[in-house]
């Protein structure tokens, strides 16, 4: 499996200060955490991101700041979807003249286009710049699914080389897989294993931001064949993904709760969202210390 945006990507949470403006310098200083504990690639802008909140102007300074702070010791993926075919393509383009190596683009939400409307729509994008192009399956957000049968076509297209996988449906993904050179990436941190075993290039985690050397470990024991250990190492984590994905909260929210008591930078959330209380928070922490004290 070819791996075109490294295999261990986290999707990064966006830094703010605490009146709520872009935190670029932050940014810079979670980027270069994350890099040196084993990710290889860092995905700017989705929705973990806060992207939907977040201005055209700072997607470009994000990645501008966190270019410069891993140069090119990690990938970047900068997200790029939105509802809007003229606006995605836009931000393609700026994304490209900050800096990104790739674009991650989620199908358009809420319109809810019928499949050949989808395809075109990302043909577009993809043909809107030189970078290549990661494409977003969470039909549970958007509200449409990208079609097996779509991804095989728009997989022709010479930009079009992955697909980031949260679509939950193993049997799916697998005829892709068969019939297609696109690098799968779990975008589920409980499916990290599980698509890697089944021929996914890595995954694009959320829970990378807490914990991205034990995530790593995962695919690095599997590569070499300890599978046992994968196995212990991913079903070890499942307590913190649990809490972090499944609590009732956006990923966006728990994460940050975690990162500022853990001294990194990552500030409030921006409205709609609310910051977590102090009970979730203080159920975060003691899940998070029980799996680094392992």
């Amino acid at each position: 499996m070819t791996t075109p945006f490294g295999r261990a990507l986290c999707a990064m949470v966006t830094p703010f200060t605490a009146d709520g403006a872009l935190d670029p310098d932050g940014a810079a200083r979670l980027a270069d955490h994350l890099v040196t504990r084993g990710c290889d690639g860092l995905v700017l802008s989705g929705t973990t991101g806060e992207s939907p909140t977040t201005t055209d102007a700072e997607k470009s300074a994000l990645v501008g700041a966190v270019r410069s702070a891993v140069g090119g010791r990690a990938s970047i993926v900068a997200g790029v979807g939105t509802a809007d075919t003229r606006h995605t393509l836009e931000l393609a383009r700026a994304a490209e003249r900050a800096g990104a190596d790739g674009l991650l683009v989620v199908a358009p939400y809420y319109s809810r286009p019928p499949q050949d409307a989808l395809e075109a729509h990302f043909r577009e994008v993809a043909d809107a710049s030189d970078l290549p192009v990661m494409l977003y399956d969470i039909p549970a957000r958007t509200g449409t699914r990208i079609a097996p049968a779509t991804l095989v076509r728009l997989a022709g297209h010479p930009r079009i080389v992955a697909v980031k996988d949260c679509a939950h449906d193993l049997l799916g993904t697998q005829r892709v897989l068969a019939r297609t050179a696109l690098a799968y990436y779990a975008g589920c941190d409980e499916e990290n294993l599980a698509l890697y075993a089944s021929g996914a290039a890595g995954y694009v985690s959320t829970v990378a931001n807490l914990v991205p050397g034990h995530l790593r470990a995962v695919l690095d024991a599997f590569d070499a064949g300890r599978t046992a250990e994968a196995a212990r190492l991913q079903t070890g984590a499942a307590e913190l993904i649990e809490a972090v994905m499944a609590a009732g909260l956006p990923g966006t929210v728990t994460v940050k709760a975690l990162l500022g008591g853990l001294g990194l930078p990552a500030g409030p959330v921006r409205a709609p969202l609310r910051p977590a209380g102090r009970e979730t928070a203080d159920g975060l922490r003691e899940v998070y210390d029980r799996l680094v004290a392992g």
